[in-house]
């Protein structure tokens, strides 16, 4: 009797072989199907409004003297009371840290920063704009 082959490709990478109908027949197929796993994310937390900052608190020092010149004024303010002073070498400038409920003095680059706006017209959206730079 004359026997059925058949092409397995069933290999592993070696090629396609002939063999019988029956040994063919008699292999359970394969499971070729993926399990499908669906991954649930966390729920994102809900965020809350940003509240817009407090206005800053300046302290103005005058070193030659010791004297405060102004403080907890703010931004416009302490630009104002700056017409009035010779040089920004003369004073130091603090900011009030809510954070560590403390005043921090300004690098003498913030400190030109602010007597730049001295003796220009600028509107008070500028200075508050340079201010929140402060904050951060």
């Amino acid at each position: 009797m004359a026997k059925t082959w058949i092409l397995d490709t069933e290999t592993k990478g070696t090629g396609a072989h002939m063999v019988p109908l029956e040994k063919a027949l008699k292999k359970p197929a394969p499971e070729r199907e993926l399990a499908v796993v669906e991954l649930e994310r966390p729920p994102r937390p809900t965020e809350e409004p940003v509240e817009q900052p407090a206005a800053l608190m300046f302290k103005i020092v005058d070193i030659r003297s010791s004297r405060v010149l102004a403080e907890g004024v703010g931004a416009r303010a302490a630009v104002d009371l700056l017409e009035g002073v010779g040089s920004v070498v003369d004073i130091r400038i603090y900011v009030w840290s809510r954070a560590a409920k403390r005043w921090r003095l300004l690098t003498l680059g913030e400190q030109k920063a602010l007597w730049e706006f001295r003796g220009v017209e600028r509107s008070e959206q500028g200075v508050r704009e340079w201010a929140s730079g402060l904050a951060q």
